[in-house]
C-alpha cells in the first residue's frame, strides 16, 4: 500500500511516501526567509508553501520511483498549525485526490509525532513501542505526556499550562539575540557550558501539567541584571547560560515523565517532537534507562521536526481502518487532543 504524505503545518514543506510501513522518500522544504525576523511569519510561510509543494511532492514521488498514479492514498495534516500554511497542503491534497480519485485521509499533527515511532526505515532496525507506552510530545507549539494505548486510543496525562518548551528554547535564544531558529543553537552552547553555573526555579505545577511562562521570566531578568552590569555578559557566559537554561527545562519534563511512569506502572517511554531532538533530553532519557527499568525510544533526527512521513504513517493505520475524509474537510489551527477519549 502506498501513501503519500503531505505536512505544511508551519513552515516546512514536506512530502513522503510510504509502502505500509516502510519510508520510500522523505522530503523538507524549509524557509530561510523567516531568519530574518525571529520568527515564523504566517503570511510569508503560506506563500513560500505556495512555491514548494508541487516541487516538494514530484522530489518525494521520483525518490519513491513511484509515478503519482501509482499512490494508492494521500494523507495531510489538518492541524494544528498555521491557517494560511495548512490552507496550501489541504488545498493541494484535495485537488490530487480529485485528480487521481484516490481517497483523502485527514491525520492530526501531534497524533503524527508520537506514530513516527511506527515508521521503518531501510537499512535500520525496526523496534517500535509497545502498547501501552508513554509518549513525552515536545515542540514549539506543545508539551504533553500522552498514554498511547492503541494507534488511536490516546489520553493525555498532562500539558502546558501556558507556553511550550520548544518556544521557551526559542525565547531563551532570542533574548540572547541568537539567530532564528534559537532551539538548536541553545543545544550546542550547552555542550560546551556548565549547567550548574546558574541557578533557575523550579516550577510547582500540579499533577503531571506543565508552566514554562516563569522560566523564561526568570531568564530574562538574570540576562538584564547581568548586562546592566556588564554590557558582554551573555557573550562571555553564553556557553553557561545555555547549559544552565536546558538543564533546567530537561530537569523539568524528565520529573514529570518519571512521575507518569510511576503512577500509571508504564515503563515503555517514548519522546516525539521538535525538542526530542535536544542532546540533553535524548542523554537524560537515555541515562535513566537502566536506572527506572525502562524501555527507551528515541526517533532518528529526521522525525523529530516536522516531516510528512509522519503523516504518512498515520494516514497507513487509518487507511487500513477505511477512515477517509471527504472534501469538505477544512484545516482547522486548533485540533487538540481531548481527555480520556479516542481520536
Amino acid at each position: 500500500m502506498k501513501i503519500l504524505g503531505i505536512e505544511s503545518s508551519c513552515d516546512d514543506t514536506c512530502a513522503a511516501v510510504l509502502s505500509d510501513t516502510m519510508l520510500l522518500s522523505n522530503v523538507v522544504a524549509g524557509q530561510q526567509v523567516h531568519h530574518d525576523y525571529g520568527g515564523v511569519v504566517p503570511e510569508l510561510a503560506s506563500r513560500a508553501h505556495q512555491q514548494n509543494i508541487v516541487p516538494v511532492v514530484d522530489i518525494a514521488l521520483k525518490k519513491a520511483g513511484l509515478k503519482k498514479e501509482e499512490i494508492d492514498a494521500i494523507a495531510l495534516t489538518k492541524g494544528p498549525g498555521l491557517m494560511g500554511s495548512l490552507l496550501v497542503g489541504v488545498s493541494f491534497a484535495k485537488a490530487l485526490s480529485i485528480g487521481l480519485d484516490k481517497p483523502l485521509i485527514e491525520v492530526n499533527h501531534m497524533q503524527a509525532h508520537i506514530l513516527s515511532h511506527f515508521i521503518q526505515t531501510p537499512g535500520e532496525p525496526y523496534n517500535p513501542p509497545s502498547f501501552p507506552f508513554l509518549c513525552l510530545t515536545v515542540s514549539g507549539g506543545h508539551t504533553q505526556i500522552v498514554l498511547v494505548k492503541d494507534y488511536f486510543d490516546m489520553e493525555i496525562l498532562g500539558e502546558t499550562l501556558d507556553d511550550a518548551a520548544g518556544e521557551a528554547f526559542d525565547k531563551a535564544a532570542k533574548i540572547m539575540t541568537l539567530p532564528y531558529p534559537g532551539g538548536p543553537l541553545v543545544d550546542k552552547f550547552a555542550k560546551e557550558g556548565n549547567p550548574k553555573a546558574f541557578s533557575f526555579p523550579i516550577p510547582h505545577v500540579p499533577g503531571l501539567n506543565f508552566s514554562f511562562s516563569g522560566l523564561k521570566t526568570s531568564f530574562l531578568y538574570l540576562i538584564r541584571n547581568g548586562e546592566s552590569d556588564n554590557p558582554h555578559f551573555v557573550e562571555e557566559h553564553k556557553n553557561d547560560l545555555c547549559a544552565s537554561f536546558q538543564y533546567r527545562v530537561v530537569s523539568i519534563l524528565f520529573d514529570k515523565i518519571t512521575r507518569a511512569s510511576e503512577q500509571t506502572g508504564v515503563k515503555e517511554i517514548a519522546i516525539a517532537g521538535g525538542v526530542a531532538a535536544n542532546s540533553g533530553l535524548r542523554n537524560a532519557l537515555q541515562g535513566a534507562a537502566a536506572q527506572h527499568h525502562w524501555k527507551v525510544y528515541i526517533p532518528q533526527m529526521q522525525y523529530c521536526t516536522d516531516n510528512a512521513a509522519m503523516i504518512a504513517i498515520t494516514g497507513y493505520y487509518k487507511f487500513l481502518r477505511k477512515e477517509f475524509a471527504g472534501y469538505d474537510l477544512a484545516p482547522k489551527a486548533r485540533l487538540e487532543f481531548t481527555h480520556n477519549t479516542k481520536i
